[in-house]
């Protein structure tokens, strides 16, 4: 959920992630890919770059309107939460609603349902705009460059340094962009609109505590749906998970790259990254394989649609005795379940607990096969 990303429409992007940790405002949806803004060159807050559609003024005035009242509303819940007087004027002056973010949010692209392959796109096109030769290279040379500081973090952290790039790769395009939305405008906007409200609400009081640390409005700068820096964060997610890695103090998500990765790192760990598990291999089955055998008898509590694509799990031993041809080594007890997301006689994958890890960051299955499939390509510079 890549930034400059075609966002998924191809599978509903599921809030299990964003309600869990409130952590991507990827799970919400495509955002406009624009370079970031540089902080020191930034004078004035990011709110008056932002274009709005035409309308007519008498509606936008009620809007306005409203924005404002349920804007002290915002103000009083900081403040009860410990945010300074100084912080919360800087942050709100001049904020006005964004009815871009709103028409945004309405326009993001839905997708077929359960687990009918013939429902959503083909994978394939998605996977060679994401796992594309030049993002390859991008992430060899990346881990070469950031060279024992990778090895440090994924043995601190317990998670692949490829996988790691491969989420940077494929939110930022390796932190080429953040977008340039004035996050307190955004957020603000979109608690008023009501439809996320608490969730929102709660990202917006945590951007004005990650402010009242120090951090200048003119870098809280991101996508339209809130989420900023190389991993597309949510403020929630900033303040609890993201690390200092290489101990200057400081946890710089948008330039640093040891803190890029110790935070995703931490953010996987966190979510219940197993230590030495890939995240799924390509599988070959057998002529005449009984795939109505392993249709899933369980609904997901969260992103129903991503997991109704999912077989029932079985060990990799018990795959292998059915005929299925792992390409990875996969532990005889490893669990496992099958997708085939471009149908039957396609490429298919075996997919253990750690894609749904992945899937964590975003629901998305398309999204979370391009990054194991990233990662795999980018491991190969070590």
């Amino acid at each position: 959920m890549s930034i400059g990303r075609q966002s998924g429409g191809i599978e509903p992007r599921c809030h299990a992630g964003l309600e869990r940790y409130a952590v991507l405002a990827i799970a919400l949806g495509a955002w406009v890919a624009m370079p970031t803004a540089t902080p020191a060159a930034q004078t004035t807050p990011a709110v008056a770059q932002e274009a709005t559609p035409s309308a007519s003024s008498s509606y936008y005035s009620d809007k306005e309107a409203g924005f404002q009242g349920y804007l002290q509303l915002l103000c009083a819940r900081a403040r009860a939460e410990g945010v300074s007087e100084a912080t919360i004027a800087r942050m709100t002056a001049g904020l006005t609603y964004n009815p871009k973010v709103i028409a945004l949010d309405r326009s993001q692209p839905g997708s077929g349902t359960g687990a009918n392959p013939a429902a959503a796109p083909d994978f394939a096109p998605y996977r060679r705009a994401h796992v594309d030769a030049a993002r390859i290279a991008e992430g060899r040379a990346l881990y070469r460059s950031v060279g024992p500081a990778a090895e440090q973090i994924e043995a601190r952290y317990g998670v692949p340094a490829s996988i790691v790039l491969a989420i940077w790769g494929n939110e930022t395009n390796f932190g080429r962009y953040h977008g340039d939305f004035d996050l307190a405008r955004s957020l603000a906007t979109l608690a008023y609109d009501g439809r996320r409200r608490e969730l929102f609400a709660k990202e917006f009081v945590a951007l004005l505590k990650m402010a009242d640390t120090g951090i200048p409005r003119a870098q809280l700068v991101g996508s339209w749906a809130g989420a900023f820096g190389n991993p597309q964060f949510l403020p929630s997610a900033y303040l609890r998970l993201a690390q200092d890695g290489d101990g200057d103090g400081i946890r710089d998500i948008w330039g640093n790259p040891a803190d890029t990765m110790a935070s995703i790192s931490q953010y996987f760990r966190d979510a219940g990254w197993k230590p030495g598990e890939p995240w799924g291999s390509v599988a070959v089955l057998p002529a005449g394989f009984d795939r109505a055998a392993l249709v899933s008898p369980l609904v997901a509590p969260s992103c129903p649609r991503v997991h109704a694509r999912h077989s029932r799990w079985l060990s990799a031993g018990e795959w292998r005795a059915r005929g299925v041809s792992i390409e990875k080594p996969l532990a005889d007890d490893t669990l496992a379940a099958l997708i085939e997301p471009d149908g039957p006689g396609n490429t298919a994958f075996l997919l253990t607990g750690n894609y749904r890890v992945i899937l964590e960051y975003n629901c998305s299955n398309y999204y979370a096969l391009s990054v194991g499939l990233l990662a795999d390509e980018i491991a190969l510079a070590r």
